[in-house]
């Protein structure tokens, strides 16, 4: 089967196709042939060898792969040919991949597989920011969590990258709670379709200061919650747009470089700043990330939720994908084809 590999680390360049055995399901585990594979930034950082607690090379990168089970290994009962999404360690850039029963999702209805690739990771890494670590309610305005909350409002939610794949899933499903919600990206382009997804307030970074523009939107108060998974800079001036008790999520270093806290940028805001890591997040408390699954389930289903699918490439283009990432000319979900 082919298969890409990454035999070191390095730029785009090291993700080469290669003819490998198929792989063989052991206890517990499922085989998919894979019709679509998802790129994640953290594949990105696993090549490069910076990613914490990554693979070592030879590897084939690939967290999320989308298909229909085509064996299974003992102790397993899922029928040949189910439609199934997973979340895998690694190994999702091929034609077939292995993954754990525990990590099997079936697609909700209608979805295709190029869609099902933007669920497992970037709408829990989304949901699980906003809402379990995160702290946000309904923000319909009822005063139920006063956190940050000001006159019974609603809460202010200010989503970077708002145009990516974690990003248009947060939009999303912040809007749906109620929440006013307040995004960036570096473009024109971008910031359309987040608006398309429901943000309020878009900010082209490159063009103003999100700190001031946000300030300047909200009366000078600023925003009760922001989603960073960007880092450096971009985390640091974060804490300065928070309101009194406001919080922080910080889940990726897009930016390369992690973002650090100057303690009285926090104690005199009364602010939070919360980690969230997905992989570890269900390492630790499956279910405490799981759980939101049949809530999103039920939101695709009825079409309130999407998933965006910005390009596709075929599987042997692996590098010419990671490049596109790079080089921040994705908006969505970035998908190999085999």
């Amino acid at each position: 089967m082919e298969a890409i590999r990454a035999e070191e680390f390095g730029d785009s360049d090291v993700l080469e196709p290669v003819e490998v055995d198929q792989p063989e399901p052991g206890p517990g585990e499922v085989r998919i042939e894979v019709e679509a594979a998802g790129i994640n930034f953290a594949d990105l950082m696993q090549r490069r060898g910076e990613y914490p607690g990554g693979p070592e090379p030879a590897f084939t990168p690939g967290m999320e792969a989308a298909g229909t089970v085509d064996a299974v290994g003992e102790g397993v009962s899922l029928p040949i040919g189910k439609r199934v999404v997973a979340m895998l360690d690694r190994g999702g850039y091929a034609e077939y991949a292995i993954a754990d029963y525990e990590s099997i999702f079936p697609l909700p209805e209608g979805m295709s597989f190029e869609e099902a690739t933007g669920v497992p990771v970037q709408f829990l890494t989304a949901h699980g920011c906003l809402f379990g670590w995160g702290g946000l309610e309904g923000g319909d305005g009822t005063g139920d969590d006063d956190r940050g909350r000001a006159g019974g409002r609603a809460e202010r939610v200010l989503i970077h990258a708002a145009a990516g794949g974690v990003g248009t899933a947060a939009v999303q499903l912040a809007s749906r709670a109620g929440a006013e919600v307040f995004g960036t990206a570096s473009s024109a382009d971008k910031l359309e379709l987040a608006v398309e997804l429901g943000c309020d307030h878009p900010v082209n970074y490159t063009e103003t200061n999100f700190v001031d523009e946000i300030r300047e939107l909200t009366g000078g108060e600023g925003v009760d919650l922001v989603l960073d998974g960007v880092g450096g800079e971009t985390f640091e001036r974060s804490l300065k747009a928070l309101v009194p008790f406001g919080r922080v999520v910080t889940y990726g270093v897009a930016s390369g470089r992690p973002g650090r806290i100057e303690t009285p940028e926090v104690f005199f805001r009364n602010a939070s700043v919360v980690g969230f890591h997905l992989g570890r997040a269900l390492q630790y408390d499956p279910s405490r990330v799981l759980g939101a699954m049949p809530k999103l389930t039920e939101g695709f289903d009825a079409g309130e939720l999407e998933v965006v699918v910005g390009e596709t490439f075929p599987l042997a283009d692996a590098n010419e994908a990671h490049r596109f990432i790079e080089n921040r000319e994705s908006s969505g979900k970035v998908v190999l084809l085999p």
